[in-house]
């Protein structure tokens, strides 16, 4: 009597028989050979291996981040948000969960534009992925300045983040006018040199679209959208608010349908490449914000919770894009079929 092994042994060579005659009789069975999907995407002349960028803010400089995997394998790092000079941020508590994601009201911590120039630049320069440098300004000349040492630095694009306070114009936050968006605009395009100038769209405005066509005049090279949603939460048994500075912004996956429909709203108002970003967590996800028009994606709450979320969303696009038979993911932008 044959032994198990010898059994198993006689099960294999029959099952892989069966298949064998069965493939010959019905070849359709047969799975159709899959044809490698290019992955490479270009925003704003920058050409990025995979359209997946760490969002500005929830990757820091990427020092921690680099222990779990090589810093190559994405396709841009946006840095963590700079300034003139160095801020130590908003008093705790600062950041609160909430169902679908977390408000924070970090206050752009950093250690200021001359030392990320100094340590952390030379740090990232190491892998090869394409480097962001997003920057925060009061005044048009805090922007002008940042502007001009990151380009002789050599980053390969900035990204103006205009949810800031104009000192000049009563505090008002330079993405809620047209006029003062188009402002700090024209001021960091004509500082940066060739480093391509990416605006950072606010979705705290009545339209969007009339800061996006403001900063696309006044001659930005790429809009990213969505920042944060202000947003609140308060402790009942205290009243108070759970974060110290009253109110933060919200961001994770509830914010994803907001970001879809403004992504569709502004690639139909603007010809500018856009990055698409706002509760991206999977290859459907960042799909979505492609087919609404967004040429490459960020990734950032995700992170906290799986620090491997890029390299996902990277995996599943491309997924996505093999299974609907595209040769490039980039044939994903702009895809919407609206009713």
């Amino acid at each position: 009597m044959p032994d198990r092994q010898e059994l198993e042994q006689q099960l294999r060579s029959a099952l892989e028989g069966a298949k064998t005659a069965l493939e010959e009789l019905v070849p359709d069975l047969k799975p159709a050979p899959v044809a490698p999907v290019d992955t490479s995407v270009t925003l704003a002349g920058m050409v990025m291996k995979n359209p997946v960028v760490v969002a500005s803010g929830t990757f820091g400089f990427g020092r921690e981040y680099g222990e779990f995997y090589d810093l190559s394998e994405l396709g841009g790092i946006c840095a963590k948000g700079l300034t003139l000079h160095r801020r130590e941020g908003n008093p705790a508590p600062r950041i609160a969960e909430t169902p679908m994601g977390i408000l924070n009201s970090v206050g752009l911590q950093n250690p200021g534009v001359d030392a990320f120039i100094a340590d952390e630049l030379p740090f990232l320069r190491q892998f090869d992925v394409k480097v962001i440098a997003n920057i925060s300004g009061n005044t048009p000349e805090e922007y002008r300045i940042m502007c001009e040492k990151l380009a002789e630095a050599g980053v390969d694009m900035i990204e103006v983040n205009i949810s800031c306070p104009n000192v000049k114009a009563g505090g008002l936050a330079y993405g809620t006018r047209p006029e003062l968006a188009a402002e700090v605009t024209r001021m960091a395009k004509s500082h940066a040199g060739s480093v391509p100038v990416m605006v950072k769209l606010s979705p705290n405005v009545t339209d969007i679209t009339e800061i996006a066509k403001a900063a696309e005049g006044a001659g930005a090279d790429a809009l990213s959208l969505i920042n944060t949603i202000r947003g609140m939460r308060i402790d009942v048994d205290t009243r108070r608010p759970i974060l110290k500075m009253n109110t933060g912004g919200l961001s994770g996956p509830a914010v994803l349908p907001v970001a879809v429909r403004m992504v569709w709203e502004v690639a139909n108002a603007v010809r500018l490449p856009i990055l698409g970003m706002g509760g991206v967590s999977s290859g459907e996800d960042a799909a979505q914000l492609m087919l609404a028009g967004a040429s490459a994606v960020a990734v950032g709450t995700a992170c906290f919770a799986d620090p491997f979320a890029p390299l996902t969303v990277r995996d599943g696009l491309a997924a996505i894009a093999a299974k609907q038979g595209l040769t490039s993911v980039s044939q994903l932008t702009g895809g919407v079929r609206p009713w």
